[in-house]
């Protein structure tokens, strides 16, 4: 099976906009300030003659690096200078964002962050009115207002000129409404938290004072350069070995922008994103509030499929991206969806993706469940999995047809013992190859005769 960036006819024309917004290395390419500038003011024309609001109030927060200040300024600009009122938290989650978008009832977000990529990356997503992030078309939209005189045509003057209020009280905002979610009181022994040098770090502290609880905070600080730097979701690593090293009963580790989440056992093991939704579902379904089922995306297990249809608890696949997991949700009627990589949503609490909401959660479903987190992993028995990544050049376009060809034929040969799916990344210029299956050996072989056959579509 073969996915452009996640199988939407409408993105396919898109140029700007990846999976989560626009993304590159900050001050050059497609993330200067002068792009930053130029889709502020898109953002808000777009607000205001599709969405027929006369003047947009916007709430903006960015994560740790040291370009978002940059960023966060010419974002701010292009957006008052369209005439929007703009509540400027400063270095808050993403899904922190999206709450104040909601509490406050404005009209919609802006998030200047590149979630997981290195510090040198930055990137720009904007959020609906709902802190949902906005659609295919809504997207497609906002470029045709870049490429439009019209945007610098439109310039208000006086008292029609926008503002910038800061607002950082709304960090501690989030922090409550996180600390008013379902819990289980005591934490299940010491339970370590990952905040990836992150936006994170901003909430944790307030967060544990809240709930009257004392947690080993790991990546809590950023020095503008070391976000996502050998710690968070990016490198379990590191916090595998804090866990077994300092006796921790579970850990969860963030990243960049906090809306993704990935635990560790005390044994040091990975508790991945099917894992939790594994949990998650048992739990929502015991509270009522599961709705029709849970949606997943191509890229979780199989086995996670298997376990939660014995639960008789229905699974809908979907492209991979949580705002096409979220579409899936509305459309269905699940309540709950999410990513193998972490990205989680219980809509009975979130509208996107929470990384801190989702391991409270967490917390509560084994508390709720009588649940051995150590056993999870074995009890889980997922089906082998290999995913590689092509490095691919900007020089030539990738032939989707002719890959689509190579995968199917491949897909075919497996007889039905497991599945294929290729796609390029909507984030990095990779192509993303998964082979899964029953056996360990078939997946190697499936995965090196499709590395050797696809290379040469990568430039």
């Amino acid at each position: 099976m073969v996915s452009q960036n996640g199988g939407s006819a409408v993105k396919s024309k898109r140029v700007l906009f990846g999976t989560d917004g626009v993304r590159d290395v900050a001050n050059k390419g497609g993330m200067t300030p002068e792009m930053a500038l130029r889709l502020g003011r898109a953002f808000i024309l777009f607000l205001m003659e599709k969405g027929g609001v006369p003047r947009p109030r916007i709430v903006m927060g960015r994560d740790t690096r040291r370009s978002g200040m940059m960023l966060e300024g010419a974002l701010a600009a292009g957006m008052t200078s369209a005439g929007a009122e703009v509540d400027s938290i400063g270095v808050i989650p993403t899904p922190g964002v999206s709450c104040a978008v909601r509490s406050l009832g404005v009209n919609g977000g802006a998030v200047i962050s590149a979630s997981h990529n290195p510090a040198e990356y930055n990137g720009i997503k904007f959020l609906d009115q709902n802190g949902c992030k906005l659609s295919d078309d809504a997207e497609l939209s906002i470029e045709e207002y870049i490429g439009d005189n019209l945007t610098d045509d439109w310039r208000p003057t006086g008292a029609s000129v926008g503002e910038v209020h800061h607002q950082p009280a709304l960090v501690q905002s989030y922090a409550e409404h996180l600390a008013a979610l379902p819990r289980c009181g005591e934490f299940p022994g010491k339970v370590a938290f990952d905040c990836a040098h992150g936006a994170a770090g901003a909430v944790m502290p307030m967060l544990l004072e809240l709930l009257g609880l004392e947690c080993p905070l790991i990546g809590a600080f950023s020095n503008g350069m070391n976000i996502n730097d050998g710690a968070g979701v990016m490198h379990m690593e590191h916090l595998e070995n804090y866990v077994t090293h300092f006796g921790c009963r579970l850990g969860f580790a963030f990243d960049g922008d906090a809306d993704r989440v990935l635990a560790a056992d005390s044994k040091g093991r990975v508790i991945d994103g099917d894992i939790l939704l594994w949990v998650l579902a048992r739990w929502l379904l015991s509270q009522g509030l599961l709705g029709s089922g849970v949606v997943v995306t191509v890229m979780s297990n199989m086995a996670l499929e298997g376990h939660l249809e014995r639960e008789g608890i229905k699974v809908l696949r979907c492209p991979v991206g949580d705002r096409y997991v979220l579409d899936a949700m509305r459309h269905s009627g699940a309540r709950l969806g999410g990513e193998q990589s972490g990205h989680i949503i219980a809509d009975a609490f979130t509208s996107t993706g929470d990384g801190l909401c989702t391991a409270l959660l967490f917390l509560k479903a084994i508390h709720d469940l009588d649940e051995d987190p150590d056993t999870l992993v074995d009890r889980f028995g997922r089906y082998p999995q290999r995913l590689t990544n092509l490095p691919m050049s900007g020089n030539k376009p990738l032939d989707i047809d002719r890959v689509n060809i190579i995968a199917a034929g491949v897909q075919e040969k497996m007889n039905g013992t497991g599945r294929v799916f290729v796609r390029p990344s909507g984030t990095e210029p990779l192509l993303r190859i998964l082979v899964e299956a029953r056996d360990t050996t078939l997946v190697d072989e499936v995965s090196r005769l499709l590395e050797e056959e696809l290379k040469v579509f990568c430039g």
